[in-house]
């Protein structure tokens, strides 16, 4: 300190010592450095572990919501669709939910949240927005029975919409199916073939679409055709239906 005051050419020599030194003091400094770099990768690393959790909550909830839409519009188009075959029904139509399904075996039987408080009768037609269901069975003030077409109890009078051949459908118990009776071997009925509701029995109005034809064996050792139908509408997977105010006697 005397000599920089004192000699004006010590401030070279100082700087000219300061080359030596200068690998010790980034020695004794390595430490400090090494250990605030350390901090900055822990606090860095922990940040990053924090926020790839909250992205994560993010996506869950956002793929959640996104099937939610999906789930939402989906069942808007079902019941566009079943108001467009509601405006195609002639007389008074109601929209119900189904509230339980029956659990049985060889039993297909589902609940509505309409009774008699909403004019529910017995024998009332049931509608999805692909085809006939069933009938209403049993009412109660706010609920009802519903026997699908596909049970083995059910049957419903169809006709050919290719050529108008009429028949009879039962419900297959095994299959799930419908089942065409007493349909002669020479009859012509194809698969593809759409049947519909024929109007006879005073239960269906005329001109629905029950089921398509899936197959038809034509056994020589039988008397009558086998042909079985797919249903048209969706029995297990509708979960609103369309209630329809028919009785071709009034």
């Amino acid at each position: 300190m005397v000599m920089e005051r004192r000699v004006d050419n010590f401030i070279s020599i100082r700087a000219a010592l300061s080359l030596p030194l200068a690998p010790l003091q980034y020695l004794v400094s390595w430490p400090t450095s090494f250990v605030d770099e350390l901090k900055n990768a822990i606090s860095t690393h922990d940040k990053l572990v924090k926020e790839n959790l909250e992205l994560k909550t993010e996506q869950l909830l956002l793929r959640s919501q996104l099937q939610r839409l999906i789930a939402i519009e989906s069942e808007n188009n079902y019941l566009k669709a079943l108001m467009q075959s509601s405006h195609q029904v002639k007389g008074k139509t109601l929209i119900a939910e189904l509230l339980a399904v029956d659990a049985e075996p060889f039993v297909n039987q589902v609940v509505l949240d309409k009774g008699t408080h909403d004019n529910v009768y017995i024998g009332q037609p049931v509608l999805d927005a692909n085809g006939v269901m069933g009938q209403v069975i049993q009412v109660g003030p706010l609920t009802s029975r519903v026997l699908l077409i596909n049970d083995p109890h059910s049957s419903i009078a169809v006709q050919n919409g290719r050529n108008g051949i009429r028949a009879i459908a039962v419900g297959d118990s095994y299959s799930g199916k419908l089942r065409l009776l007493y349909v002669p071997k020479t009859v012509d009925i194809r698969p593809g073939d759409i049947f519909i509701t024929s109007g006879l029995g005073d239960h269906y109005p005329e001109g629905y679409p029950v089921g398509k034809v899936l197959t038809v064996t034509k056994d020589p050792a039988q008397q009558f055709a086998t042909i079985y139908l797919q249903p048209s509408a969706h029995l297990d997977s509708s979960r609103q239906v369309l209630l329809i105010w028919y009785q071709r006697n009034a």
